[in-house]
């Protein structure tokens, strides 16, 4: 379940990583992994192509000019001469220009620049703000068809890099299904100059690279509406935008290999659609790696429209993103995989369609998840859940991993308690928590800790079976997360994100309307800096 109440975003975007790669037949079905070589990292045409130097080129196309404060234009504005820079700092003054992160100002008509940007990178820049900044500049610049100059002289290498990161976030467009995206040229280069620029090369490529098609690709199959994104085809797609990369294996579980393994819940679920469900386990194991891998679980409902507990018809169209947590799951991995990180990780989609036929799941019914406990349907829109519980069962059978993450459009009710400003945060382990916390913070995706309090397992007793999937009225964030909790050993550490008021709304100053790609970023930076 999640906000019955959500945003109407523009047309979804096709998605540029895409690349076939097909699995035997025969391997698919008995759910054997397949090792990929080696590959670089691939930037889509859509995207601007990144590079750094020391020196200036020649003028033209956009200037861009990241300011935290009013001295910083005199020894960054290299490439204008003395009457240009003048201007810039007449228009600054005039327009009562404050440096705050995510403001700016635009000139044009100065010299031989078709614009002058100027991105205020607030009083106190850190890693977050150089980013979000270069986010806000590449959402407001992506309609220029020229080149973008930016002149990062000063800043450290770890900022002209974030910056460029940031610049390929906030360029993302979702309108690839309309007919002017097809006639619309690529985009030219991005040119940063800084003295740092063999170092804020080595930070930008691979990873940040990497980070920048990753969330491309999750905010991608999240867009995609359901008639061409279901648990089949997100498979390939993962499937193709994995292909090649160093130290990938890649499982798929299929009807028959869940119903070998017990996995009712799962199944329960996928019943009433046509789309059958499917359990996509990927793994990377990098150089160096420690031998206990961080286990991210993702909630893959690929559209969701509550079952026989039918939603109602208002914006039912925008459960097709029902699958984000399952999108960010994928996109962290292939962020990790494609930057060839130190990391030991595996991700889990948990896919399926969720539809009201003849054959679908009925509120009263009774499942069995792989671990062999019960669960009465109290309603058949808490479908979320049920997958996870399944994907968790089998982390717990099969791994012996050092942390387990969740990710969910779970419920309404986080949003009712957090707006769209935080993602929140379940877990019965604090350290773990505090990690999590401090990741989302560095990158700006900000998480919010909730109680998982003892009561919430009388909400969600049932007569009849071990539990059931619904709490009634209260606490509906806190009982879905205790809810999933069942499914994991206590002894291992596990938090759950409900992301349900952050993954998709309308558009901003970073992004057009539609998938925010939320949490790829906070579960990048989680594994890399995660600590036992």
């Amino acid at each position: 379940m999640i906000p019955r109440r959500l945003f109407a975003f523009a047309a979804p975007s096709a998605l540029a990583l895409a690349v076939t790669l097909s699995l035997p037949a025969a391997a698919e079905a008995q759910g054997r992994s397949v090792q990929a070589s080696a590959a670089t990292v691939a930037v889509p045409a859509s995207q601007r192509q990144v590079t750094f130097t020391v020196d200036a080129p020649a003028p033209g196309g956009v200037l861009v000019l990241p300011l935290a404060a009013e001295g910083d234009l005199a020894r960054r504005a290299t490439g204008l001469d003395a009457a240009e820079r003048e201007a810039v700092a007449r228009a600054l003054t005039s327009a009562q220009f404050t440096y705050g992160d995510g403001k700016s100002l635009t000139l044009r008509g100065l010299g031989a620049w078709d614009a002058i940007y100027v991105a205020g990178l607030g009083e106190t820049p850190e890693a977050k703000t150089w980013q979000s900044s270069g986010a806000v500049a590449g959402r407001a610049l992506r309609d220029e068809s020229g080149g973008l100059t930016v002149l990062a002289g000063g800043l450290s290498a770890e900022a002209a890099a974030e910056f460029a990161i940031g610049l390929g976030l906030g360029e993302y467009r979702s309108d690839f299904y309309q007919a002017k995206a097809r006639e619309r040229a690529a985009p030219g280069p991005v040119t940063v100059v800084t003295e740092a620029a063999s170092a804020a090369q080595a930070l930008f490529r691979p990873r940040g690279e990497a980070l920048v098609a990753a969330m491309a690709w999750a905010r991608d199959v999240s867009n995609e509406p359901a008639n061409r994104l279901y648990p089949e085809t997100f498979v390939d797609r993962a499937r193709g935008a994995l292909s090649g990369v160093s130290g990938v294996t890649i499982e798929v579980l299929d009807v028959p290999a869940m119903e070998r393994l017990g996995m009712g819940a799962i199944l329960g679920v996928g019943k009433g659609s046509e789309r059958p469900p499917r359990m996509l386990i990927m793994r990377y194991r990098g150089t160096g790696a420690p031998a206990a891998p961080v286990v991210l679980v993702g909630k893959g409902i690929t559209f969701d429209t509550g079952g026989i507990s039918i939603k109602p018809s208002t914006n039912m169209g925008n459960m097709k993103m029902d699958m984000s947590g399952a999108a960010s799951v994928t996109g962290a991995i292939m962020a990790l995989a494609k930057a060839g990180a130190p990391v030991n990780v595996v991700a889990i989609a948990a896919l399926a369609e969720n539809m009201p036929d003849g054959r679908a799941t009925r509120p009263a019914d009774v499942l069995t998840a792989m671990n062999g406990k019960t669960i009465e349907i109290i309603s058949t829109d808490a479908e979320g859940r049920l997958v996870l519980a399944d994907a968790l069962s089998w982390v717990d059978a099969n791994l012996q991993p050092a942390a387990v993450i969740d990710v969910a459009t779970l419920t309404g009710a986080v949003r009712g308690a957090l707006g769209d400003e935080y993602a929140g945060l379940f877990s019965r382990h604090d350290a773990l928590a505090d990690q999590l916390t401090a990741a989302g913070d560095r990158v700006g995706e900000p998480l919010w800790r909730l109680p998982l309090h003892p009561n919430y397992a009388a909400d969600i007793s049932s007569t009849i079976a071990d539990l059931k999937n619904g709490g009634g009225e209260g606490a509906g964030a806190g009982t879905g997360a205790h809810f999933i909790g069942e499914f994991i050993s206590r002894d291992t550490p596990w938090a759950h994100l409900d992301i349900a008021g952050v993954a998709y709304g309308a558009a901003t100053d970073t992004g057009p309307a539609g998938s925010a790609g939320y949490s790829v970023r906070l579960l990048e930076r989680f594994v890399r800096d995660f600590q036992p």
